[in-house]
C-alpha cells in the first residue's frame, strides 16, 4: 500500500460498492470512479443507478411503510433500534472516517469529530421517537373530546450534498426514522461511501428491510426523478438554493410533495470593538476555515467595527497564516484538500474576481502546492464593497470578505444585506448589544460569543432564501409528521332532523 503517514495507507485498487435495496445489497452494472481530491489515486467504485433502480427502491420503502413494520411499531422499540445503531457508529468510528476522508478531503481529526456528532444524532434521535406526541383539548364542552395526532409523512426521499456526506446524514436520517418515515436515499456521487456503510450499521442494527434504501447516482438523473416521484410524500434537499429553487418546481409540478431544504449562507460574523478580540479572531479563522470553507454555515461575512478593524484584521491574518493545510490524513492537519476540480475551479475564479474588483488582499489568495491534491490558502479581502462578488455570492470555500461599520444599526444592516439567512454570528461583552443583534438579524442559527457550537437537541434550518423547514430535535421528528385533529363526541346525538 501507498503510505501516506505513520498509520494510514491508501487502497491498492478502488473499492467498489453495491448500492442497497429492500434490504439486499444489489451490483451495479456502471459506475462513477472517485479519486481522492488529496492524494489523486482512484479509491471508490460507485454504482450509476437508474431511474428504474430508484422506483424499485421508493416502492421497497412504500411496502415498509403501509407494512407497518417501522412505523407500527413502539416508539421505545425504534428507540432501541437507533440506540443499537449509535453503538455500532461508534464501533466504526475508525473506518467511517477512513472512507469520508478518501472521498471529501477533509481532515481525519474533523471527520472523526463529526462521526461522533452523528453518534450523538442517533442518541438524540432515539429519545425523541420516544418523546413525540400529540395533544389533547379537553374544552371542547361535556359532550366533545378533541385529540391532535401526530403520525408519519410516509416515504421520504433525501438528497445529501458532498461537503458533510456523514454529518448532513445523521443530521437527518435518525430524526425521520424516528417519526416512524421510511426513507429512501440518493447522496452525492462523488462522496457516497459512508452512506452505504451506513446502511450495513442499520441492517446490522435491527432495521426492518426496505426501512432504508440507498440508490447511488447523479443529481440529474436520480436526484431530478426522487423530486418527481409520485410516490415519495417528502422531500429532504441539502444544497444550493438554485437546485433546491428546482426542487420546489418539481414538487409542484408532480404530487405537492413536502420539501425539507437547508440551502445556501452568506453568513455574517459581526464583531464589536469591546469583544475579546483575540477571541473573535480566532473564531473568524475557524468559521471560514472549517471544513474548508465548503459549509453552509460559514461566516463568509466579517462585519468589524472600524474603531477596531484594522487591528483585528491584522489579528485574523495572524491566525490564518497558521492554519495548518496539508494531507488530511495527518492529525495535525487543520485544512485538507477542496473535494471536487470543479469547486477548486470556482474557488480560484472567485478570488481572481475579488481582485479585479478591486478589494483589497491581506492573506491568501493562492494554491498550496503539494505535488498532488487540490489545496487552497486561507484568503482575506478587506475593501469590499457590497457590490462585488465576492461579498454576494456564496463562495464556497475559504475566502472571508470584511466589511467595517460604525453603528450598531448600520452592522445589522449590513449583515441582512443578502438573499440569505442561514447563520450568523455576533462576538461583543455588552450582553444588550449582543441580544439586539441576535433578534435583529434575520438568521436560521445564531452564535453569541462562539461560532459553530451546539448539539443534535436544537434545530438547523435557515430563513429567507437558504431554506425551508427544521432539522434535528425534536422538531426534527415533527417535521416529517402530518397532524390529525380527530374529535370524539360521547353521549347522544342532538338531532338535526327532528
Amino acid at each position: 500500500m501507498n503510505v501516506v503517514s505513520k498509520t494510514v495507507s491508501l487502497p491498492l485498487k478502488p473499492r467498489e460498492f453495491k448500492f442497497f435495496i429492500d434490504g439486499e445489497w444489489r451490483a451495479g452494472k456502471d459506475f462513477f470512479d472517485r479519486s481522492s481530491p488529496a492524494h489523486d489515486v482512484p479509491v471508490t467504485r460507485i454504482p450509476r443507478c437508474t431511474r428504474e433502480d430508484l422506483d424499485e427502491a421508493v416502492a421497497a420503502a412504500r411496502r415498509a411503510f403501509e407494512n407497518g413494520s417501522w412505523s407500527g411499531l413502539p416508539a421505545a422499540d425504534r428507540a432501541a433500534v437507533l440506540l443499537k445503531a449509535a453503538g455500532l457508529l461508534r464501533e466504526r468510528r475508525d473506518d467511517i472516517a477512513y472512507w469520508e476522508v478518501l472521498e471529501n478531503g477533509k481532515p481525519i481529526s474533523q471527520a472523526k469529530g463529526e462521526i461522533d456528532h452523528c453518534i450523538a444524532c442517533f442518541e438524540m434521535a432515539a429519545g425523541a421517537a420516544r418523546m413525540l406526541h400529540g395533544d389533547t383539548f379537553n374544552n371542547l364542552g361535556e359532550g366533545l373530546f378533541g385529540m391532535v395526532l401526530r403520525e408519519p409523512i410516509g416515504v421520504v426521499g433525501l438528497i445529501t450534498p458532498w461537503n458533510f456526506p456523514f454529518m448532513i446524514l445523521c443530521e437527518r436520517a435518525p430524526f425521520i426514522l424516528a417519526s416512524g418515515c421510511t426513507l429512501v436515499v440518493k447522496p452525492a456521487e462523488v462522496t457516497s461511501a459512508t452512506t452505504l456503510l451506513l446502511a450495513e450499521i442499520l441492517a446490522d442494527a435491527g432495521l426492518p428491510k426496505g426501512v432504508f434504501n440507498v440508490v447511488t447516482g447523479t443529481g440529474r438523473t436520480v436526484g431530478q426523478a426522487m423530486t418527481e416521484h409520485q410516490d415519495i410524500d417528502m422531500l429532504s434537499f441539502t444544497g444550493s438554493t438554485g437546485v433546491g429553487k428546482s426542487c420546489i418546481h418539481a414538487a409542484a409540478d408532480s404530487n405537492l410533495k413536502k420539501l425539507g431544504l437547508e440551502l445556501g449562507g452568506k453568513n455574517p460574523i459581526v464583531v464589536f470593538a469591546d469583544s475579546n478580540l483575540e477571541d473573535a479572531a480566532d473564531a473568524v479563522a475557524f468559521g471560514i476555515s472549517f471544513n474548508t470553507g465548503q459549509c453552509c454555515v460559514s461566516s463568509s461575512r466579517l462585519i468589524v467595527e472600524r474603531s477596531v478593524a484594522e487591528k483585528f484584521e491584522r489579528l485574523v491574518v495572524a491566525k490564518m497564516e497558521k492554519i495548518r493545510v496539508g494531507d488530511p490524513f495527518d492529525p495535525e492537519t487543520q485544512i485538507g484538500a477542496i473535494t471536487t476540480e470543479a469547486q477548486n475551479k470556482t474557488i480560484l475564479d472567485y478570488i481572481a474576481k475579488g481582485k479585479a474588483e478591486g478589494a483589497k488582499l491581506l492573506c491568501g489568495g493562492g494554491i498550496v502546492d503539494f505535488g498532488k491534491g487540490q489545496y487552497i490558502q486561507p484568503t482575506l479581502f478587506t475593501d469590499v464593497k457590497p457590490s462585488m462578488g465576492i461579498a454576494r455570492d456564496e463562495i464556497f470555500g475559504p475566502v472571508l470578505a470584511s466589511f467595517h461599520f460604525d453603528t450598531i444599526d448600520e452592522a445589522i444592516a449590513i449583515a441582512n444585506d443578502t438573499v440569505y439567512g442561514l447563520a450568523a454570528s455576533v462576538w461583543s461583552k455588552d450582553i444588550d448589544k449582543a441580544l439586539a443583534v441576535t433578534r435583529r438579524v434575520r438568521a436560521g442559527r445564531f452564535w453569541v460569543n462562539t461560532i459553530m457550537s451546539g448539539g443534535p437537541e436544537t434545530p438547523l434550518g435557515g430563513f429567507k432564501q437558504s431554506g425551508w423547514g427544521r432539522e434535528a430535535g425534536l422538531y426534527g421528528v415533527e417535521e416529517y409528521t402530518q397532524i390529525k385533529s380527530v374529535h370524539i363526541e360521547t353521549g347522544k346525538r342532538s338531532h338535526w332532523i327532528s
